[in-house]
């Protein structure tokens, strides 16, 4: 059976950046319990009074609060060298049965030199293939009889060096993803290894995005 604290734990869960502020105490209570009422109401098919819906509110226990993983903060203190790399274009094909011939073509012409990004993803329709627009040619050479879904021009990639058991650290993508959305930030595409982790961005959002993945070390001090 439904009751107002199960509803208010799960608008707060669908909005993770509402129960944060709320664990910090930087939300009005009052005006929050207003702004809840007409969807806890629909939730429950009744009227519920704010009153209720604040007592609510001050009775949650949100999960463990990520802001005082020891682990986490670990982490985000000893990260790595951030490379930033321009002029890359990105490339979206249908997946096929020669699709990885096309991509062994093009493996074979790539310059074994540091200034060449080449990213390559296969999902299960669909494949990009992330590269520096001085190679762009040679991808639609190689290229050529596949079906391309899109090509996108003018990115920019940050690149950050993940220390070794990252994998363990619960939070550590959310605590990146929550800086970048909080700054307006869209990303076009994200590529990660086990210790590596890739964001691409439109060459205009740059900046600002190297900047907030700059000061990630100090997020949760």
């Amino acid at each position: 059976m439904r009751t107002i604290a199960s509803c208010v734990e799960e608008v707060l869960k669908a909005q993770p950046f509402l129960e944060e502020a709320l664990s910090r105490q930087i939300i009005n209570y009052s005006a929050l319990a207003e702004e809840l009422q007409e969807k806890i109401g629909v939730m429950l098919k009744k009227e519920v009074k704010p009153g209720a819906i604040m007592m609510a509110l001050r009775r949650y226990n949100s999960p463990t609060d990520i802001r005082n993983s020891m682990k986490l903060m670990k982490v985000l203190n000893n990260l790595g060298d951030i490379t930033v790399r321009s002029n890359l274009s990105d490339f979206t094909f249908q997946n096929s049965d020669t699709l990885i011939t096309s991509h062994t073509r093009i493996l074979d012409q790539i310059p074994i030199k540091e200034n060449i990004f080449y990213a390559f993803t296969r999902g299960i329709y669909e494949s990009n293939i992330i590269i520096s627009s001085s190679e762009k040619n040679k991808v639609l050479d190689n290229f050529s009889n596949e079906v391309r879904i899109g090509l996108k021009e003018k990115l920019s990639a940050i690149s950050i060096q993940l220390p070794k058991d990252n994998s363990r650290i619960t939070g550590l993508y959310y605590q990146i993803f929550k800086r970048l959305a909080w700054e307006g930030i869209a990303l076009y595409e994200v590529v990660s290894t086990t210790n590596e982790f890739t964001i691409l961005v439109e060459d205009d959002l740059i900046g600002k995005a190297f900047s907030v993945i700059k000061n990630l070390k100090s997020i949760i001090k």
